[in-house]
């Protein structure tokens, strides 16, 4: 059992900090894309794509880069007690939290894959004048939510060896 976990723990681990990376590099696509709405408004005629191009981007930029996040331990925390605790108290108030993410995580996805099937199956699309399918980015959306949810559980099998090592 030991050796599946620590299996699963390096696959997950090694396609979220790869898929991580890339993303990061994803910000110059959305300043090109914002540089692009500033020209073209200023020389040409105003582009109708590019602020909701930019929003999707930044949509991937974010949502794509949840794992990553979770894997650096850069995410948001109350780091008033937290900081100045052991690693093995830590793990183990990790361990307890998070289900919490894990449910939050969950509902998101239910509701995620809910839309995504209703904007497939009624070409739902944008109601701006460029009028793109939304489909594209739901699908995003939910694909960062699984990666996240695979990371949350790579974390939780963490802190559990943590804590049997320190316990042994």
């Amino acid at each position: 059992m030991r050796r599946w976990i620590a299996a699963y723990i390096r696959v997950v681990d090694k396609i979220n900090y790869r898929i991580g990376r890339f993303i990061m590099y994803g910000i110059f696509a959305m300043m090109a894309v914002l540089l692009w709405s500033s020209i073209s408004k200023t020389f040409f005629l105003p582009s109708l794509w590019t602020l909701e191009v930019a929003q999707f981007f930044m949509v991937g930029y974010y949502i794509l880069g949840g794992a990553y996040s979770i894997q650096l331990g850069s995410n948001v925390r109350m780091d008033l007690f937290y900081a100045n605790w052991s690693d093995r108290r830590k793990a183990a108030f990790d361990t307890a939290t998070v289900f919490m993410l894990l449910f939050y995580l969950g509902v998101l996805l239910y509701g995620g894959l809910e839309s995504t099937i209703y904007s497939l199956e009624y070409g739902e699309r944008s109601p701006t004048a460029w009028r793109p399918y939304i489909w594209p980015i739901k699908i995003v959306m939910c694909l960062g939510i699984v990666m996240m949810l695979l990371q949350a559980v790579s974390e939780l099998f963490k802190d559990i060896l943590k804590l049997k090592s320190e316990a042994a």
